[in-house]
């Protein structure tokens, strides 16, 4: 019996490390982002927007992408999953190539919801953004996380909820 429980402690203890060096990894890589950040106005492919307006009534995912990007192959059916399930998602592609490329690949991908399309790199200079995917998720036009690099679907849920209470 002590080689199960010395096992399960040592399995213990290396997801720990795992989970703090995950962590670290995330702190550092979190964007500054400007504190009117939500205020913003925005120019997606279906208009003026408003993260504020959006984030009101419930959480808003703001996924920050690129079509280059390797991560965000694995995360965006993820996020797409959600937008389909009726989570309010923001897509913001990050020098991804012009208008009809970028609504050709949200449409391939099946991302629904706003659509920006950051084809200079401005907005994500603006936001400090240094890693794609980026996650942002807002709540009655507050930042309540940010977190960069894969994640699970469940820990976009697991965001998600948080930012409802």
């Amino acid at each position: 019996m002590s080689r199960v429980k010395r096992g399960l402690r040592e399995a213990l203890f290396l997801v720990l490390i795992v989970a703090a060096a995950l962590w670290g990894m995330d702190w550092l890589r979190a964007p500054q982002l400007p504190a009117d950040l939500a205020q913003q106005p925005l120019t997606a492919l279906q208009g003026e927007v408003n993260l504020a307006e959006l984030s009101q009534h419930q959480p808003l995912l703001v996924y920050v992408w690129a079509t280059w990007c390797g991560v965000c192959k694995l995360t965006t059916p993820t996020v797409a999953s959600l937008s389909q399930q009726g989570v309010k998602v923001v897509s913001v592609a990050l020098r991804s190539g012009n208008d009809a490329r970028v609504a050709t690949w949200l449409e391939k991908k099946g991302l629904q919801g706003v659509a920006i399309n950051d084809e200079s790199g401005a907005i994500g200079q603006r936001w400090d953004i240094n890693a794609t995917p980026t996650f942002i998720v807002l709540h009655q036009g507050k930042v309540i996380s940010t977190s960069s690099g894969w994640t699970s679907g469940w820990g976009l849920k697991l965001r998600l909820w948080w930012a409802a209470r």
